[in-house]
């Protein structure tokens, strides 16, 4: 059966979110410890090439933000795509903690053409359409990533490839993803018309719905980066759960995957600013729970918690950004990640030295479920004296009327 435009370009957007996203950023979570077990690298250095990819991730939102050229973002998500597989396949080449830094930052700018970049076009596209500007589908992408690489890792690691081996193997799969990535996204229209000949308009949002937003955002990326990043480390380092670390990450990746077209119907029903707060308080139960209890069963449940409600938070606030400014939706999409990216530059570097002087990752854990509960404090604050947020709210109840 041929696959419908819509369809074909929502795919697109998925298979650059595994490459992008899955193999060239979070392949790295689940590698960590077999790096750290089979090279010189330890506690305090892996936080920092956490850190530089978030580095990368930032620049490449700062351009995003910086650009309103639609073609142009076309040949940057195309670049992104080759850099993700050479980036990726690099990796295996060295072990010189100067070319890792340069290597992970430039995979951290490729995964912006995929979660800025190209959410723009496709939403974009979608609006010229006609058709609901949502990104759930697009976003399952980040979970199917997170499954690959997990269970990639899982499987080398059964057929005893070592680190730099699985890093090559990763690199062919992202090829292979790369192709449908590229082939199936249209190039992009310029005129500031819909299909029907109907008008794309911007509405900019309040200075007060700006600040406020951005400051959540940065406190909710604060949270969100240390579980991604530290979830197989974390599992790993306790003795009754060794083994699981994967088990755990792939896990996140299960819940993300359906979960980020359930907040899509959420915000239908609720709006966008409660199925937001929703995200945020139930991401806090997902980060700090394996702090309060080191059982099997409550580590396992909190990844799907987790997995279940970071990516919502992403999806959410990325489709207020883009409907906020259907012209350029990667604009205000930028900004909205340069806040999110800044906190993950900062909070891996900083765990990963709390880890090396505490031995473990619970007082990281313990900041971050503490940085996204003020990020729900400040939602709260913009849900009731804010016009812009009010008026979201409402043209995600108008999605569902249609």
């Amino acid at each position: 059966m041929l696959l419908s435009a819509r369809l074909k370009v929502l795919l697109a957007g998925v298979f650059s979110q595994v490459l992008c996203i899955g193999i060239a950023r979070f392949a790295y979570t689940p590698l960590l410890p077999i790096m750290q077990d089979q090279t010189w690298m330890g506690d305090a250095t892996g936080g920092w090439l956490a850190g530089i990819n978030y580095m990368g991730y930032m620049a490449g939102a700062l351009l995003a933000a910086s650009i309103a050229d639609l073609r142009l973002k076309d040949t940057l998500y195309r670049l992104g795509l080759v850099l993700a597989v050479t980036t990726t396949a690099a990796m295996a080449l060295t072990d010189n903690l100067t070319l890792w830094i340069i290597l992970r930052f430039f995979s951290g700018l490729s995964s912006a053409a995929s979660m800025l970049i190209v959410s723009g076009l496709i939403l974009n596209w979608l609006i010229r359409h006609h058709h609901r500007g949502e990104l759930g589908i697009h976003f399952a992408g980040v979970g199917v990533g997170i499954v690959v690489a997990a269970l990639a890792v899982e499987l080398m690691l059964y057929l005893s490839q070592g680190w730099a081996a699985q890093w090559l193997w990763l690199s062919l799969l992202g090829l292979i993803l790369a192709i449908p990535a590229w082939l199936w996204l249209p190039r992009p229209e310029t005129a500031n018309l819909t299909t029907s000949g109907s008008t794309l308009t911007d509405s900019p949002p309040t200075k007060r719905f700006m600040w406020l937003m951005l400051t959540a955002y940065f406190c909710a990326g604060y949270g969100y980066v240390i579980t991604a990043t530290f979830i197989v480390a974390f599992v790993e380092q306790q003795p009754a759960l060794v083994g699981m670390g994967p088990t755990s990450f792939a896990l996140v990746g299960l819940a993300a995957a359906p979960a980020v077209m359930i907040w899509d119907l959420v915000a239908r029903h609720v709006g966008y600013l409660n199925a937001l707060l929703l995200t945020l308080v139930l991401q806090i139960g997902g980060i700090l729970l394996p702090v309060i209890h080191t059982s099997l069963p409550v580590v396992l449940f909190s990844a799907l918690l987790f997995g279940g409600t970071f990516i919502g938070s992403v999806s959410l606030v990325l489709t207020m950004a883009g409907r906020l400014y259907p012209t350029k939706p990667a604009k205000l999409m930028g900004k909205m990640t340069l806040a999110y990216g800044s906190a993950q530059v900062i909070a891996p570097s900083l765990t990963g030295m709390l880890a090396a002087w505490t031995g473990h990752y619970n007082l990281g854990l313990w900041i971050a479920g503490g940085f996204v509960m003020l990020g729900t404090l400040l939602v709260v604050w913009l849900k009731f004296t804010d016009q812009t947020a009010q008026e979201l709210d409402a043209s995600a109840k108008l999605v569902k009327a249609s």
